[in-house]
């Protein structure tokens, strides 16, 4: 059985719902950010928040980094300047993903929460790195 193969769609997968919850998160709290603490609504989008960051983000998260970490080793791409690259969007990626966990922490705890054009704009982060990554894996451009 080619494992390499196998590791590489669990790979995929992982980046996919890794991405899914970086790109939602965000646009939940645009949302949570025009509710009263408290209110009904504001506890859902609480709720949704957690299980969003906890069930789905960080274990994608640790396995799009274990999975990658592994292809990249039985690759040899630790070698490449493109991979150099790609993990350091990759890196910035894990950024955003703890801020976002600061992020939701301080609006759940506190209250207080940034104005959701804050939000909105913290959105599009992910979109651009998971373009240089993309570009930096397929065509490996150095």
């Amino acid at each position: 059985m080619n494992w390499f193969v196998w590791i590489k769609v669990l790979h995929v997968l992982a980046i996919i719902s890794w991405m899914a919850g970086l790109l939602y998160l965000p646009r939940l709290f645009v949302y949570h950010a025009d509710q009263l603490k408290g209110s009904p609504v504001s506890d859902l989008f609480e709720v949704m928040e957690y299980r969003l960051f906890r069930f789905i983000m960080t274990p994608a998260m640790l396995t799009a980094w274990a999975s990658g970490l592994w292809l990249a080793w039985s690759a040899g791409y630790f070698a490449s300047g493109w991979f150099h690259a790609k993990l350091l969007a990759v890196l910035a990626m894990t950024g955003v993903h703890m801020f976002l966990a600061v992020e939701r922490r301080r609006i759940t705890g506190t209250g207080l929460r940034r104005p959701s054009r804050f939000y909105r704009i913290l959105n599009e982060i992910p979109t651009v790195l998971m373009i240089f990554i993309i570009v930096f894996v397929v065509v490996k451009p150095f």
